[in-house]
């Protein structure tokens, strides 16, 4: 039963980071109810503790039956499942549901072979996240000026496909509509590999490290920052790949011929090429959008010089917080009596890190990026 004055009720299935930011971009909205469904009661209390939703429900079919959107933000492995406990209930008509995985091809496929009544599946994907996960992360400003993928297929009316344009709007993301193979090619090169590159690169000097533990002492720094993306979870990101096989298959057999043309190029000692292929890749990175969100997760780093002395992380902590400056990480790298300590502060916006190397460097401090 609806509340009163409640126009539009959305269900959100899986309030984690992006299900509940969905779900804080949308709550208190004039005539909009945001319901989310948890699977077991400790869950559904986190929920309620979190205060991102206006309703949680133990029961599928009270999330949903009844709901104008309904938003899956579980992860690509259980998409199937949701869909198909969805498809046997008694959905409204002219129900929309979404999705927020990293691939397209496959989930969009699945809803095609099920018999929805007057309900419409498209897929979409908000190509934005943090470093930090679950529901306590969720941020109404996780989306904003970030590209959000929508993958309707062309038996889709425009007038459904604008009906979650509109509703996306809430986000401040910029909304694009691609088709899910293409989507899949894309994000496939700009995340999925990226992702298999750096743990495998990681891999490799693990082993390296068995028979020599200097690998790991001195891959502190640059390589640490540039593999990063190797600590993600290990579950998702097998069901993620699994879903992108066969684009991801393609993708691997390019990156081998790349390899195998920068192994020839040192094989010749060819120097000419070498800084062919420095210079055509500095060139493209060069004109990669800066400020605007993207699939992986920029952060931003200052390095700063501070003396062994006790409460000095302390000061500076309540420095930034003091200018309401966020802060993502802090690490101490090195810390001796006869070496000044350098401490790493990590920002998730770059306004963030210029405004916190300004104030740092007024209160006298070296700071470096």
């Amino acid at each position: 039963m609806r509340t009163e004055g409640i126009n539009c009720k959305i269900a959100i299935f899986g309030v984690g980071l992006i299900g509940g930011s969905l779900a804080l971009c949308f709550k208190g909205k004039p005539g909009i109810e945001v319901v989310g469904y948890a699977h077991e009661p400790k869950i559904q209390e986190r929920y309620l503790k979190s205060g991102v939703l206006d309703h949680v429900t133990l029961s599928i079919e009270e999330a949903a039956v009844d709901a104008d959107f309904i938003f899956l933000s579980v992860p690509v492995g259980m998409l199937n499942y949701y869909l198909l406990e969805l498809n046997k209930l008694p959905l409204k008509k002219g129900c929309i549901i979404t999705d927020v995985g990293s691939t397209k091809a496959s989930i969009t496929a699945a809803a095609k072979t099920l018999d929805f009544q007057d309900v419409y599946f498209i897929g979409g994907h908000p190509m934005a996240g943090s470093e930090r996960s679950g529901v306590e992360a969720a941020s109404p400003l996780l989306f904003e000026n970030a590209y959000y993928v929508l993958t309707p297929q062309p038996e889709i009316k425009e007038d459904v496909y604008n009906k979650l344009h509109h509703l996306l709007s809430y986000t401040r993301a910029q909304v694009i509509r691609v088709e899910p193979e293409h989507h899949d090619d894309i994000v496939g090169a700009i995340s999925h590999l990226p992702h298999i590159i750096a743990v495998a690169l990681v891999n490799q000097i693990s082993s390296y490290n068995q028979n020599e533990p200097l690998y790991q002492l001195l891959a502190a720094g640059g390589f640490r920052d540039i593999t990063r993306i190797a600590s993600s979870d290990p579950v998702v990101w097998r069901d993620i790949l699994l879903s992108n096989r066969d684009v991801l298959l393609r993708l691997l057999r390019d990156w081998n011929k790349q390899v195998g043309q920068f192994t020839q190029v040192l094989e010749d000692s060819n120097g000419e090429a070498i800084e062919a292929a420095f210079r055509e890749a500095g060139s493209f990175r060069d004109q990669l959008p800066e400020r605007r969100k993207g699939i992986i997760n920029a952060l931003f780093d200052i390095y700063i010089d501070v003396p062994d002395t006790p409460g000095i992380i302390g000061r500076i902590a309540t420095e930034l917080g003091t200018a309401r400056i966020n802060l993502s990480n802090m690490q101490i790298i090195e810390s001796r009596e006869d070496v000044p300590g350098i401490l790493r502060l990590s920002f998730r916006q770059e306004e963030d890190m210029e405004r916190a190397i300004e104030l740092l460097t007024n209160l006298g401090y070296t700071v470096r990026s």
